[in-house]
């Protein structure tokens, strides 16, 4: 079922949403002060490329301060309107009854893209 939903996502615009994580990840990468958020674009990409059978979760053991401010520095730079935009998208899908499966993808990806400092994907 995993497959079969993340070929569904992928044509029907996952590999856009991806590819944006992914080429905002590479123009974060340009620079010294931008590479922490251009990992955490990478991170979105991959679970936005292939997000069913796969989860988001706090790290083991305590991240630290750190991960605290990043994800407020985070959410007041973009976070806020990737957080919103996927949860405009959730809504939308969750409409109908076929686009359930995929609402509760793009409620997965706006928490991760509300606060990725702290968390890793992993396949449940």
């Amino acid at each position: 079922m995993n497959l079969l939903g993340n070929l569904i996502w992928i044509i029907f615009g996952g590999f856009l949403v991806a590819l944006e994580y992914f080429v905002a990840g590479v123009l974060l990468m340009l620079t010294i002060v931008g590479i922490p958020f251009g990992m955490q674009s990478f991170k979105l990409a991959h679970l936005a490329l292939i997000p069913f059978g796969r989860e988001a979760v706090y790290t083991e053991g305590a991240p630290g301060c750190l991960s605290t401010v990043m994800n407020i520095i985070w959410i007041l730079i973009g976070g806020i309107w990737i957080a919103l935009t996927h949860l405009a998208f959730g809504l939308l899908f969750a409409i109908t009854i076929i686009g359930i499966p995929f609402a509760r993808q793009h409620f997965k990806l706006m928490s991760l893209s509300f606060t990725p400092f702290g968390r890793e994907v992993r396949r449940k």
